[in-house]
């Protein structure tokens, strides 16, 4: 079988589509790195996914735990230790246990046992506290001066906010969202090996990596391409996210505008 040939079989087997089977023997680079590949559609699904919905919850946090009111700040308060104090491991792990004692007593509760939906929800409320955290930090170091020009031109409540606060904040939380959404994508990869089952050998990345590690007693080939693969993943968000951190400083001058800082995070 050509490489050609391989890819056009397993490109997309992640999502069920194309061989079934998965190789049991002659196992060829191409075979790897393809189906590590087909893999990391999981990988960009969960992350893509997670960010965008966490980054909306992320701002309300970062406000409640802002307000002066307890009934706002203290809920925003707890969301935020708990899911910032226990492991996403952890998390994975009760999540589907819950969600499978729900679903045998509610039917309704059976896609949330499956990972594109329960991983998913795991992946959004870490990220919206991790990120609400960053964002209330922000909020609070908008610069006084800025509120009391606001005031002084007639902006108050919501107008305020949009055009004042909020782009303010993200101009400042946005080098550090930016190492937040690097390690999201990255922490995909413990939604299969943690609690929620890869169900019909439809996994991500890792799943398809530690498959052919096992069955080749080899880990020197899978792995270095799952890591490849990651990096290059990573290289893309940087990129992305640095056209967005130039456009939240266009206004600024060069000298003053934020650069991103990647500082990877070794531990969480």
């Amino acid at each position: 079988m050509s490489c050609w040939e391989t890819i056009a079989d397993y490109g997309l087997r992640s999502l069920g589509i194309g061989e079934r089977l998965l190789p049991r023997s002659d196992f060829t680079l191409c075979q790897q790195v393809t189906l590590i590949g087909s893999g990391m559609i999981w990988n960009i699904y969960f992350g893509t996914l997670a960010l965008a919905s966490g980054f909306l919850l992320a701002t309300a946090v970062a406000l409640g735990k802002a307000a002066r009111n307890p009934w706002l700040r203290k809920p925003s308060e707890w969301f935020i230790f708990v899911f910032r104090g226990s492991p996403l491991f952890i998390q994975f792990f009760f999540a589907y246990f819950a969600f499978l004692s729900l679903k045998s007593a509610y039917p309704f509760f059976d896609p949330f046992t499956a990972a594109w939906l329960g991983a998913t929800i795991v992946l959004f409320l870490n990220t919206a506290a991790y990120s609400g955290e960053i964002f209330h930090g922000a909020v609070l170091s908008v610069p006084k001066g800025d509120m009391e020009a606001a005031d002084a031109y007639g902006f108050h409540g919501w107008s305020k906010f949009r055009r004042i606060t909020w782009p303010t904040m993200l101009r400042l939380a946005w080098p550090a969202y930016t190492n937040e959404a690097i390690f999201l994508f990255h922490a995909t990869a413990l939604v299969f090996f943690s609690g929620f089952p890869a169900r019909q050998q439809k996994g991500d990345a890792l799943y398809y990596a530690s498959y052919f590690a096992d069955k080749t007693f080899n880990p020197f080939v899978p792995y270095p391409i799952l890591a490849g693969y990651f990096i290059l993943l990573t290289l893309t968000v940087i990129g992305l996210f640095g056209l967005a951190n130039r456009r939240l400083n266009r206004h600024l001058p060069q000298t003053r505008r934020a650069r991103l800082r990647i500082r990877p995070i070794l531990v969480r």
